[in-house]
């Protein structure tokens, strides 16, 4: 048996509720001291897999896919901001900012996590998407950002036309889907027990000290 609490987090780049998320979750392995004692692997979910490359405005997409009025939008944008204060992100919401596709990110994460950089380059991509006010699905900005963490640029990028690199993704997101996660993020132990959602730091707390007991 390991003696390292497996982490999967399904996730979408793009998705404001998976930076909360992870940094309650972080902050709850911080506070118990399990740094050493967690593994964790971010797993690919497209929440627009037909994603245009040219995005879509925020506002537009979120008229459309969700029903949301100016007025709603702009709340949800000012709820974010207060909750990304409090893991310590800068949410920088503006003016047609778009929802864009982001397969060619999960093909760079999946890279990433080979080389063991994948948690360096979420974070990388996240702060590029919402606080630097990138493009993340532009393939120049994303070579920068690929480097930014230390990564073979060329080899990496290399894995955007590599169709076995490119089917390991289609895989993966329709493993999670058939296993029964709709919604990101979702973070689950141990390939045995899952919470929903950004979730409160000391509802990760309670159960990363439970499966630290099962160790």
């Amino acid at each position: 048996m390991s003696n390292k609490i497996k982490i999967d987090i399904i996730s979408d780049v793009v998705c404001p509720w998976c930076v909360i998320g992870y940094g309650n979750l972080n902050k709850a392995i911080i506070e118990l001291g399990l740094e050493d004692k967690v593994e964790i692997e971010w797993q690919p979910f497209e929440l627009n897999p037909d994603m245009p490359l040219e995005g879509e405005e925020l506002g537009a997409h979120s008229a459309r896919k969700y029903g949301s009025t100016p007025e709603s939008s702009a709340e949800f944008r000012a709820e974010m901001t207060a909750h990304g204060k409090t893991v310590d992100f800068d949410f920088q919401y503006f003016e047609g900012m778009k929802i864009i596709n982001t397969r060619d990110a999960h093909i760079l994460l999946e890279y990433a996590k080979t080389q063991g950089k994948q948690t360096a380059l979420q974070m990388r991509l996240f702060s590029a998407f919402f606080t630097e006010k990138k493009d993340v699905s532009n393939r120049e900005i994303l070579a920068l950002e690929v480097e930014a963490v230390g990564l073979n640029v060329k080899e990496a990028m290399a894995k955007l036309h590599d169709n076995q690199a490119i089917q390991h993704v289609i895989g993966q997101e329709s493993y999670w889907q058939k296993v029964g996660i709709s919604s990101v993020p979702t973070v689950v132990f141990n390939r045995k027990s899952a919470l929903a959602g950004a979730q409160p730091i000391e509802t990760f707390k309670q159960v990363l000290a439970d499966e630290l007991e099962s160790l």
